[in-house]
Order: structure tokens, then sequence, then C-alpha cells
């Protein structure tokens, strides 16, 4: 396995610390992992890290502050906007001016705010596990999520998709609070116009089945260079590793 890499540490401009990793050669490639997830759960497991260093790319991943490794504060505060400047201050450790970009979910948005306030640090962008929700989705819903972080008995949640990111969320190791904090604070969304303006091109990917993103495609038009894939059969949790995602990626990193 070439996923496995001595863990680093890069402090962010607030003082917390993110645990990365990097492990290849060639040009590199940041990944944002999901709400909940880690940089294991998300990019190691499911074959990612491994298939981008197999096509010769350097893989930087790292735990996004609230889950993993990183530290997890307790205050809503330490979120938002704070999310996007790590991944800066992970390529700036890694000493990385410039790179592809790939989020998953709540990484997705991360990549996307990113290329809006740093542009000069992306050179490709995938958005994946997103879709029309980008724009839609109610702050009601973030609070639900939050809630139910918080919820001792999982059963006890009526709302399907609060209660699958509190069962989710209460894996082992970690931080329930810490989630539910960074849940919620304000997300780092950026305008349609915000949108039009990046230069770089931009993929947007989603399941057939993700009722929680809906499709892909009206979020890919509001990009000057975007485009989307749908994966077939495929919803919220089973789109991360599936193989039809790792070609898309593949291919529209070498296009």
């Amino acid at each position: 396995m070439t996923s496995h890499a001595p863990d680093q540490t890069a402090i962010a401009p607030d003082g917390v610390h993110l645990a990365w990793s990097s492990v290849g050669a060639g040009d590199p490639v940041v990944l944002v992992h999901g709400f909940a997830s880690s940089r294991d759960q998300n990019w190691g497991s499911t074959g990612w890290i491994d298939r981008l260093v197999t096509a010769g790319y350097r893989v930087v991943s790292f735990d996004c502050r609230g889950h993993g490794k990183s530290d997890k504060p307790h205050d809503p505060a330490a979120y938002g906007e704070n999310l996007v400047g790590d991944i800066v201050a992970v390529m700036d450790a890694a000493g990385i001016s410039k790179a592809k970009v790939m989020g998953y979910s709540m990484g997705a948005i991360l990549s996307i705010r990113l290329a809006v306030l740093h542009p000069e640090r992306v050179e490709k962008v995938v958005a994946a596990g997103i879709g029309e929700n980008y724009f839609g989705e109610a702050a009601d819903w973030g609070l639900k999520v939050a809630k139910g972080l918080l919820t001792d008995d999982p059963q006890q949640i009526e709302d399907d998709e609060a209660r699958k990111f509190r069962i989710f969320g209460g894996q082992k190791g970690k931080d329930r609070v810490a989630l539910a904090a960074c849940m919620t604070a304000n997300r780092p969304r950026s305008t349609p116009d915000e949108l039009k303006k990046i230069a770089v091109p931009v993929l947007v990917v989603a399941g057939e089945t993700d009722t929680l993103v809906k499709s892909p495609f009206s979020l890919a038009a509001h990009f000057a260079h975007g485009r989307a894939v749908v994966l077939p059969n495929k919803d919220h949790m089973t789109a991360v590793g599936d193989p039809g995602y790792k070609r898309a990626v593949l291919d529209f990193f070498a296009a």
C-alpha cells in the first residue's frame, strides 16, 4: 500500500494543529475529505491515494480541523472560513504553491471556496458528493444535524439524514461535540457570480441516487469551465470509492 505516510503537522493562522501527509512524486494533488470523515477514511481506505500515486501524482491529504488527528475545537467560531485557510496552511507546509484540488461533500464546498479566495493556488478542481444542493441547503438542516450529533441515542432522531450523520459521526475516535460545532458554523458558500469567475476547469461528481445533493449538472453550469459526471446506482456514501469516479477524475486531471 502506498497510502501510508508519516504524519506531519501544519499550524493554521489561529494556532490549530492540522495533521497531514504526503506520498508519491509528480504533480501535486491536494485531497479534502467530507464532513465527519478523515483523510484515511475518505481517501485511504477507498483506494484513492494509491490510485493517484500509481498514476504519477504526489498526493497530499490532511484532516480538517475537528476531524481525524487534527485539533478539534468545540467553538463554532473556529470553523467556517477557517476551514478554507487550513487548505492553504497545509499547502504551504508541504511546499506546494499550486495544485489540483479534490474535495468530497464538505471538502467539495471548501475546494470551490479555495478557488474563489485563492485562485493562484488552484490548477483544477474536482467537487464531488455535491450538486444542486450547493445553493439550496437550508441552515436549519445543518442545525438539525448538529443537534442529532449531540444526541446519545441515534434511534431517537426522527430525520433520516440526521440519524445517518449521527451514526457516522459516532464512530470510534470521532468527537461529536467538535463535529456539531463544525456543522453549526456558517458554511463557506460562494455566489453564482463568484463561481462564474473561477477560471480553472471544475469537475462536479455525484451519485445517481444521492438524494442529499441531487443532480450535479445545475452546479456545473455555474462555472465558466464546468462539467458534470453522474455515477450510476451510487448514493452519497457509496460514490466515494466508485471505480467510475476514479476514472473520470484521472481523465479530467490528464486532459
